[in-house]
């Protein structure tokens, strides 16, 4: 075990996790709601650190990133837990403990993790994804440093449900965030999440602030937060608060853990996609296969700049100093 980092000591041996909006308070021998921290006699340890659920190569357009060097690859590093408990959650094995427990693993050394990231073809760094990398902190934010004077980038893909300092901290290495937005109300995320929305519309706006790359990704659940009225109002809070440029995916929601609902109605999807699309400037739709929602498309003149065919990415209508080639419109995008 490691010992974590974000915690206060009580009293009885007890231990507060502050490391997300949870602060949960630990008892001796117990772990947090997470299942990837333990108090062991009054001190609060990661028992995840090194201990790996995933790790490959990915295309960057996976995470999903489609505006952060679109066509690169990057490696992707995944471990075991969730600070929330979506009850749709789309890859339990690995993020819920009361499903296996997280008893079968992997144990892989910083230092091969490094060498791949920096020694493999197309590769810009790390991501950290899969499962929620925020409980994972101390080992992702060990690996980020050191990747980063390796000259790379580092990818967090999360739930955004992390406490002020942590995030912070954070913000001195990740590169790019896609950040799940989950709904649109408080009442779907103490339901559905067991969490609370205010902290992920908080950390959105601290990446924002912060410079660094923004993508958002909403799972569209069929009764849950597909209501129209609320997905305008987090449209226009995205734009309001984000911006206009602000990368959003759109994705269809399959059964998973605890949910039997059928997947999202490709028709919802596209009403969706056609409303946003009128408010920013770059969306798209996720775990689909339609002739729209998949390329990049120029603001103003409506050009192809980039076109993709599942994870196959040609960058047709981007010049070198990232304009439209067609207008010379500016195109919000990292390569």
């Amino acid at each position: 075990m490691y010992k974590a980092k974000y915690f206060d000591s009580l009293e009885n041996g007890d231990v507060r996790c502050i490391l997300c909006p949870n602060n949960c308070t630990v008892k001796l021998g117990n772990v947090g709601v997470c299942g990837a921290r333990k108090n062991s006699e009054g001190i609060l340890y990661s028992v995840v650190y090194g201990k790996v659920s995933g790790y490959r190569i990915d295309p960057i357009e996976k995470k999903p990133l489609y505006h952060f060097y679109p066509g690169s690859s990057v490696l992707s590093v995944g471990s075991y837990g969730c600070n929330l408990k979506c009850q749709f959650c789309q890859n339990c094995e690995i993020s819920q403990p009361d499903i296996h427990g997280f008893s079968v693993y992997n144990v892989i050394l910083n230092d091969k993790i490094l060498h791949d990231s920096k020694n493999s073809n197309y590769n810009i760094g790390l991501a950290f994804t899969y499962n929620e990398p925020t409980v994972w902190f101390e080992f992702m934010q060990d690996l980020a440093i050191e990747n980063k004077k390796n000259g790379l980038m580092n990818v967090m893909v999360s739930n955004g449900y992390i406490n002020a300092g942590p995030l912070n901290e954070l913000l001195e290495t990740i590169d790019a965030f896609n950040i799940d937005l989950k709904g649109f109300s408080e009442t779907f995320y103490k339901k559905n999440t067991k969490s609370t929305l205010k902290p992920v519309l908080s950390t959105l706006k601290k990446i924002r602030e912060s410079g660094k790359h923004l993508e958002i990704t909403n799972l569209v659940i069929p009764g849950e937060n597909d209501d129209f009225s609320t997905f305008k109002e987090m449209i226009y809070w995205i734009n309001d608060n984000l911006g206009e440029n602000t990368v959003l995916h759109l994705s269809r929601y399959f059964p998973n853990y605890n949910f039997n609902l059928p997947p999202t109605d490709t028709n919802k999807l596209l009403e969706f996609y056609d409303f946003s699309s009128e408010i920013l400037n770059y969306v798209y739709l996720g775990n689909v296969n339609l002739e729209k929602g998949s390329d990049t498309i120029c603001p103003s003149c409506k050009s192809i700049i980039i076109r993709r065919r599942g994870y196959s990415t040609q960058i047709t209508g981007l010049s070198n100093d990232r304009k439209c080639k067609g207008c010379n419109f500016p195109i919000e995008i990292e390569c």
